[in-house]
């Protein structure tokens, strides 16, 4: 979908939604994830979508996928680069390029429960992002690209506490 396709794609939404408050709030599409073997994960989605992780050798995975961290990361930089094109094709700019890369860094006692005061998750992210255009004022790129970062609902629940329900079954 071109960048024309995809503004006019945004505004009917936008406009829809601006108009109908209460059609935007929804539950969003289910993940199920399954033991395999080990610490081999499958992971589907309600049409029909698929992905597998596994852990690093060194806590008893066998490094045949990428691990969840990973594919959070992954998930993080793709939204970002995806928000940053939909702010670009709503001004009407074409961009040449994108790429955002997305690291972070961790402390593993806190997964492995070595030590309680650690979390279990990142200390801290960076996301760093190259973008380019023809002939448009950098200026106006660093706003679209720190806008697809304010905007992204991936950046936005690890920046956020954001409520978590548990429900187990047991048997």
């Amino acid at each position: 979908m071109g960048a024309g396709s995809i503004k006019e794609a945004l505004s009917r939404a936008a406009e829809y939604l601006a108009a109908n408050p209460e059609a935007a709030r929804s539950t969003d599409s289910v993940a199920v994830a399954r033991l395999v073997d080990g610490l081999v994960v499958h992971v589907s989605g309600p049409s029909g979508e698929t992905i597998t992780t596994d852990m690093v050798r060194s806590v008893g995975g066998t490094a045949s996928a990428p691990s969840p961290g990973w594919l959070l990361r992954a998930a993080e930089s793709s939204c970002v680069a995806t928000l940053i094109a939909m702010r670009a094709a709503t001004l009407g700019i074409t961009l040449d390029s994108v790429e955002v890369e997305v690291d972070s860094e961790s402390d593993d006692r806190g997964l492995l429960g070595v030590a309680d005061d650690v979390p279990a998750g990142p200390l801290s992210g960076r996301v760093s992002i190259r973008i380019g255009a023809a002939g448009v004022n950098p200026a106006v790129l660093e706003d679209i690209a720190r806008w697809g970062v304010r905007h992204c609902p991936v950046c936005d629940a690890l920046e956020r506490p954001i409520p978590v329900a548990i429900d187990v079954a047991v048997g």
